[in-house]
């Protein structure tokens, strides 16, 4: 215990310093951060895995039936990340801190400027970084699969070509059936929308939501990201406020808001421990997708939110109607940008990073290929061709931060969650309760079988104590069939 404490005092000085470099910090620090985080770095890896640590952790697996279940999973997780750790050389570990933050801040110049010449070496060195590691790890497994295991455990190649060919199969013919209806008008999405009414719906949407405001904090940043600081007793989301498009933030707080109720919803008696905080990204992926499509996008919410929304942007609003807003939220056409894609074509912008990250670790691409490639794809999967870097390759921050294996987890989420309402709505009348702005039966159904166990269980162990049956695709496809058809 005294040693996850110190893990997490460790990691919580690390998230902090990473957290400040895209909300707040200069931009001329990324070095300077990067200084500290290379000593801490290094304390990290001496300290799990020094020869104490190993000889506490071999004792106690050697001891697993004096252990309660708790403490045996605290101890596999510990374990597995130690003989990782020690797989790898502690220079290239330590460098490889050092590399993620410099390339995130060569990122976000390059996106701003749509220059993937200028981050191209770093995506390199991350790319072969990535592979170099997975080798050291399971030299046995492919590299590829390693990374993808990273975010969900056991998650392999031929699961996901499987999954995402059914999704494909179904999701194109759904989508050329919509687009030959009328285009929804959306003009709603451009005009002028203060940032500080912005601002005041991002506050009301965390406390709509359940969060608890003393514990979950937000900031601005380029990408939206959500950040446990030391335990989930601090968690922290971020937004991009557009001042002539509303929606755009107003989601993405559901959706980090929607992490966040995860995150913090971790028992109490998990705090500083390995199990604190959710059990995979598709799970995680699972409750942010949940509350910004399932719930934010349903038209009990839209018609909910919508006096609301006239209240803070009565200009603006004054000619549209709840029902105009629910149309406009979910107006499906294929678009550049995956954070701001619709739940139709939203997996197919998934689709496209997964295809150039298992090409690339199989050696079937170069880096120096992905923004071609990456347009080529946009064609094939949407049918539409990408101006610049900068709305294409560049878009997201994930790779910058070492992110590879996990854009399925958003797919994957997506599937998950539409399960999950399935099974949810035995005992839980959803829509009632959203129409009344009443998120507490939602929100304990989900803390109850999801959020209170944090990494006790595994994603394969939450899914079937959740659903009490196979996970099924076919959930979440018959879900996005029926809510578009009515549409």
């Amino acid at each position: 215990m005294k040693l996850q404490r110190r893990i997490c005092a460790y990691s919580h000085a690390i998230d902090m310093i990473q957290y400040d470099g895209v909300t707040g910090a200069p931009g001329n620090t990324a070095a300077n951060r990067g200084a500290s985080l290379s000593v801490l770095s290094e304390d990290v890896y001496r300290m799990t895995t020094s020869e104490e640590t190993v000889r506490l952790l071999e004792t106690l697996d050697g001891q697993k039936e004096a252990l309660s279940q708790k403490e045996q999973r605290m101890v596999h997780l510990l374990y597995k990340e130690l003989r990782d750790m020690r797989k790898i050389p502690m220079e290239e570990y330590v460098a490889y801190q050092a590399l993620v933050v410099e390339a995130d801040d060569v990122w976000h110049t390059a996106k701003n400027t749509s220059d993937f010449p200028l981050f191209r070496p770093y995506l390199e060195k991350i790319f072969a970084t990535q592979k170099r590691f997975a080798e050291y790890i399971e030299p046995d497994k492919d590299p590829y699969e390693h990374c993808l295991s990273q975010y969900e455990e056991g998650l392999t190649v031929g699961t996901l070509d499987h999954f995402f060919d059914t999704l494909r199969t179904q999701i194109v013919p759904l989508l050329s059936a919509v687009t030959k209806k009328p285009t929804v008008d959306d003009s709603m999405r451009h005009g002028h929308y203060p940032i500080a009414a912005q601002e005041k719906l991002s506050r009301y949407l965390m406390e709509l939501m359940g969060l608890d405001l003393g514990h979950v904090g937000l900031a601005v940043t380029e990408h939206p990201f959500t950040t446990s600081l030391g335990s989930h007793f601090d968690v922290r989301i971020t937004t991009h406020y557009y001042e002539e498009d509303f929606i755009s933030s107003m989601y993405s707080v559901i959706h980090e808001g929607g992490h966040a109720l995860y995150d913090s919803g971790s028992a109490d008696d998990l705090a500083y421990t390995v199990l604190d905080g959710g059990t995979s990204m598709s799970i995680h992926e699972s409750q942010s997708r949940f509350y910004e499509n399932i719930i934010g996008r349903s038209r009990a919410f839209c018609d909910f939110l919508f006096p609301k929304l006239r209240e803070l942007f009565p200009e603006s609003l004054r000619t549209y109607s709840a029902e105009d807003f629910y149309r406009v939220v979910n107006k499906a056409e294929p678009s550049l940008i995956r954070t701001e894609a619709d739940e139709l074509t939203y997996c197919l912008h998934v689709m496209v990073r997964y295809e150039l990250e298992k090409r690339v670790f199989a050696g079937e691409l170069e880096v120096g290929d992905l923004p071609a490639e990456w347009n080529r794809l946009y064609r094939d999967y949407l049918g539409i061709e990408v101006p610049d870097d900068r709305r294409g390759i560049l878009q997201d921050s994930h790779w910058a931060g070492g992110l590879i294996g996990y854009f399925p987890s958003y797919a994957l989420g997506n599937a998950y969650g539409a399960q999950f309402l399935a099974r949810m709505k035995e005992t839980v009348d959803v829509d009632g309760c959203i129409a009344q702005g009443h998120f507490a039966p939602v929100n304990d159904w989900n803390r109850k079988h999801i959020w209170q166990y944090g990494q006790l269980y595994t994603p394969a162990q939450i899914l079937d104590r959740v659903l009490g049956q196979p996970f099924d695709p076919q959930y979440y496809l018959d879900y996005l069939r029926d809510k578009y058809t009515a549409i």
